[in-house]
């Protein structure tokens, strides 16, 4: 029986692959809807021709040429109506191209990362960054797949999929069950850091308008609690008092988080479309209609969705349940975007509100739950993303200064603003140090948020420019990588602290 490769030779071929890839494409015969040289070559000797002829030739050369184009328009409009065919061709080769670099590129950095105990996430962003910038060092050949239409909305597909599957991991009944103490460090890990937030961009982004420092505030809210929940996991703890307050505090920070945003990208385009100023009247309607309609989609979702299942129980063809979660999905996120919402919040509720028991008839018969079910869907759209994220950070910010300040700032503001969390625990015997560290990390949430904010545009200008959007993946970056480490640090040393007690006593 043949010896199975080691990890290190599997490792290797993988990058060596890739390196050969990217050899090939670079070198090779295709280039991704590019003139050829030959036409290039025809065009020039075609204009010196031209050019050398005396005036009356080239009266005459024009006669001959109008009466052969009289002659041939027939064949002329044969090429005319190939070319968009050929067009499409290129199109089409070019975006199954580009996937299968993302995708080659997210599960390399991915698999590197999660050697190293780190999220695959990171990975993908990193990969994506110096596929990006590889124009830095003369290689123009991913440009394309950087400004491709079609990868930019299935890298948005995949954030709304993203979403979904976070909005899964949640119900309705365990928001319900949250204690107050939860609650509280939620509101207090939201609030805290919105603020700190606003006050860092204010400093260092005082020509920016006032919506830019909200957005940045908006920003800092999130917290990506699965970083978190696999630390306790790894060390035994998620069990303990610290991580069902944890864990109960993000399902809260979540919805806060999104509910914050949503009212955000509405005021600001709110006053894109007035004009800069909005009156107090129009940011109570904005916020009134992000919260009805998150709490409108929960309470209605749960008395409509029962029914739905019922209803699509009754088919006996296969993929009904996927086909039905995927509806509600996308139906949430698209009137989420109508009503000037962003669409992940309505990718969210939808998740939320899809308990297991309304589609108990779906799972008796032996079919798989839908987290099963969205789990291949994201694992093909949700990378692109991530790595699509990567190649629109500009790595030239990174010399600058001032924005390596301002990320430095805004990094400690995070790490800060969720220590505000601690506050809100008044039992002495709880490791208050440890829930404020577990709600630091922001890693896809925060990313997200960014994203966003780059894609909105106020007076003709981004709301989160290039400098600030290499700053913000910055910060994303560092707070998720200090949360692991930490964490584990405050929670032995609060168990050498409770075994000390224990033997004093």
């Amino acid at each position: 029986m043949p010896r199975i490769m080691s990890n290190k030779r599997f490792t290797l071929v993988i990058v060596i692959l890739f390196g050969y890839l990217i050899y090939t494409m670079a070198f090779g015969q295709h280039q991704p809807n590019a003139i050829p040289e030959t036409t290039k070559v025809v065009e020039q000797m075609a204009d010196s021709i031209t050019s050398d002829i005396e005036p009356g030739a080239a009266e005459q050369t024009e006669a001959v040429a109008g009466h052969q184009t009289t002659h041939g328009e027939s064949g002329g409009e044969e090429a005319a109506g190939e070319e968009p065919a050929n067009e499409s061709k290129n199109e089409v080769a070019d975006v199954l191209l580009g996937l299968i670099i993302i995708l080659l590129a997210a599960k390399l950095g991915g698999d590197v990362f999660e050697r190293f105990h780190q999220p695959a996430v990171l990975g993908e962003l990193v990969l994506g960054m110096v596929i990006g910038n590889m124009t830095l060092v003369g290689f123009n050949f991913f440009e394309v797949f950087q400004h491709s239409l079609t990868l930019e909305v299935l890298a948005e597909i995949g954030v709304i999929i993203l979403l979904f599957m976070v909005g899964l991991e949640s119900s309705v009944a365990e928001m319900m069950k949250v204690g107050t103490a939860s609650f509280m460090v939620a509101t207090f890990g939201v609030v805290a850091p919105f603020f700190l937030g606003w006050g860092v961009s204010l400093l260092f982004l005082p020509e920016h308008s006032v919506y830019v420092h909200m957005f940045i505030g908006a920003t800092l809210t999130a917290t990506s609690v699965g970083i978190t929940a696999r630390v306790l996991k790894d060390i035994g703890k998620i069990r303990t008092r610290e991580a069902k307050i944890i864990l109960g505090a993000a399902v809260i920070d979540d919805i806060m988080g999104l509910v914050i945003l949503a009212v955000v990208t509405g005021i600001i385009a709110a006053a894109g479309n007035g004009g800069e100023g909005i009156s107090s009247f129009q940011i109570f309607i904005i916020i009134a209609k992000a919260i009805g309609f998150v709490v409108g989609a929960i309470v209605i979702g749960q008395f409509l969705m029962p029914h739905i299942f019922k209803v699509g129980s009754k088919f006996k063809v296969s993929g009904v349940l996927l086909s039905i979660a995927l509806m509600v999905c996308f139906t949430l996120a698209f009137v989420a975007d109508q009503i000037g919402l962003a669409p992940i919040v309505g990718a969210f509720a939808a998740g939320l509100i899809m308990d297991k028991l309304y589609y108990k008839d779906f799972t008796d018969r032996g079919e798989h739950h839908i987290e099963e079910l969205i789990e291949p869907i994201g694992v093909f759209l949700i990378p692109i993303f991530f790595v699509h994220m990567g190649m629109n950070v500009d790595l030239v910010t990174f010399g600058n200064t001032s924005i390596l300040l301002f990320a430095g700032v805004m990094t400690l503001v995070a790490i800060i603003g969720k220590q505000a969390c601690s506050l809100a625990i008044f039992d002495k015997s709880i490791n208050r140090m440890a829930i404020g560290l577990g709600m630091i990390p922001r890693g896809e949430v925060g990313l997200i948020f960014a994203a966003i904010g780059s894609k909105l545009v106020l007076n003709g200008e981004k709301i989160i420019d290039s400098g600030t959007y290499s700053a913000v993946v910055i910060m994303v970056m560092v707070t998720t990588l200090v949360t692991p480490p930490l964490l584990k640090i405050s929670l032995l040393k609060g168990d050498k602290r409770k075994q000390a007690a224990a033997q004093k006593s």
